[in-house]
């Protein structure tokens, strides 16, 4: 093990970083050496060079690494991985029980103690998610301490950082056996079609699992639902198996289409009684207005950042606004699942989106539901941004 790069963190982020704060930024230490080396070993002291934290280096994001332990002899080796691992795969014990569940969550960055890699299961098949050059350069180590703690029937892996200024998002199969696409997997009930060789997105995203079951179990029933950023449909067909009357989803990805249609076909919905539309949402919206159409639920799950020919989208920014527009076709008594996995900003500052866009447009309002994270998106309260996911069932009064 080559000797740990010593970083002396600057005064005001002593006592964030005692507290168990993970995340080490530019601004937290004093100095970053230069050429300092992607996976290296990094300790964080203080200003008499009393010991704080270990971790890696890596760029991610605002990010230069994460503190990983405060125990100044722990080695990051494969037994330091293979503790963590195990510890996360007990934590999920009750979804690895639940035949009607799946895929999900096994692993989940900081969550479970390391900073910058997620690992997800689907039905055996296992996915590791790499957020940085520096966490990557343990992979070996990663791999063998994951296949000797789980039951890995096959693994892939997605990289997800910048090399050289270059954006990779490169999916390779690792080890174990090759699953054959779609590979089927189940989330309350429901079938999810995936694919695991076709980029970062494999299908469905598993942190909106307890969103969709509400959707189905508790306000489909009868209604005419519109979701918008559709992506593979995954939330209209949560609604058209809670007895929707009828479903419209919206996206401007071509490929949303025919990822759509199997995802209705999977579960026994005929889908030619759907509308799946491919268009830009805001497009659509207008549409909407001018031809006066109603719906008893709009889905509002867009990414916290898109561009289209037209228009770009921040959430940060244009919530309201797009919120404002779903409440012009959203029916009285209507419901508006509104959604955002944008991490720059927290539920309540979310609730004043909710508010604007109302007085914007002249109505109110009863919230009926919130969601964050499941379970198996473990957060840890010294992190706050982890803890991305924002989620409230509007009713329009």
């Amino acid at each position: 093990m080559s000797k740990a790069i010593r970083l002396n963190v600057a005064s005001k982020y002593k006592r964030h970083f005692q507290s168990g704060y993970p995340l080490v930024t530019e601004e937290s230490v004093q100095r970053l050496p230069k050429g300092i080396e992607e996976g290296a070993i990094i300790d964080l002291v203080d200003e008499n060079n009393r010991f704080i934290g270990k971790g890696y280096y890596g760029k991610q994001n605002k990010g230069r690494g994460w503190v990983l332990t405060n125990n100044q002899h722990e080695e990051i080796d494969e037994p330091f991985f293979a503790k963590k691992f195990k510890a996360a795969l007990k934590r999920r014990e009750d979804l690895f029980n639940d035949p009607d569940t799946t895929a999900f969550r096994v692993f989940n960055g900081e969550g479970d103690g390391i900073g910058g890699i997620t690992i997800d299961y689907y039905d055996g098949f296992y996915v590791v998610s790499w957020y940085s050059e520096g966490v990557y350069t343990f992979k070996d180590t990663v791999v063998q301490a994951l296949m000797k703690t789980a039951d890995v029937k096959g693994l892939y892996e997605k990289k997800r950082f910048a090399v050289k200024g270059t954006y990779i998002e490169d999916d390779d199969f690792v080890a174990g056996e090759r699953a054959s696409f779609p590979l089927m997997v189940k989330e309350n009930g429901i079938n999810y079609p995936i694919y695991l060789n076709e980029g970062a997105m494999v299908g469905v995203f598993l942190d909106q699992r307890h969103v969709r079951k509400t959707i189905r179990d508790k306000y489909a029933e009868g209604k005419t639902v519109l979701n918008t950023f559709s992506y593979t449909g995954a939330f209209s067909v949560a609604a058209a198996l809670g007895g929707a009357s009828k479903t419209t989803s919206v996206d401007l990805a071509n490929r949303s289409k025919s990822k759509t249609i199997e995802m209705f076909s999977v579960n026994g919905i005929y889908y030619e009684a759907q509308d799946i539309i491919v268009e830009d949402v805001f497009n659509y919206f207008k549409y909407a207005v001018r031809k006066q159409l109603k719906f008893d639920m709009v889905i509002l799950d867009p990414p916290s950042f898109a561009r289209s020919k037209k228009h770009t989208f921040s959430a940060r920014k244009d919530y309201p606004e797009l919120l404002a527009q779903a409440i012009q076709i959203t029916g009285k008594n209507g419901i508006i699942v509104a959604s955002s996995n944008c991490s720059t900003f927290n539920m309540k500052k979310f609730k004043g989106f909710i508010q604007k866009a109302f007085q914007q447009t002249g109505g109110s309002y009863k919230i009926l539901e919130e969601f964050t994270l499941p379970e198996d998106f473990r957060t840890i309260k010294e992190f706050k941004e982890g803890d991305y996911l924002k989620v409230a069932f509007i009713q329009k009064l």
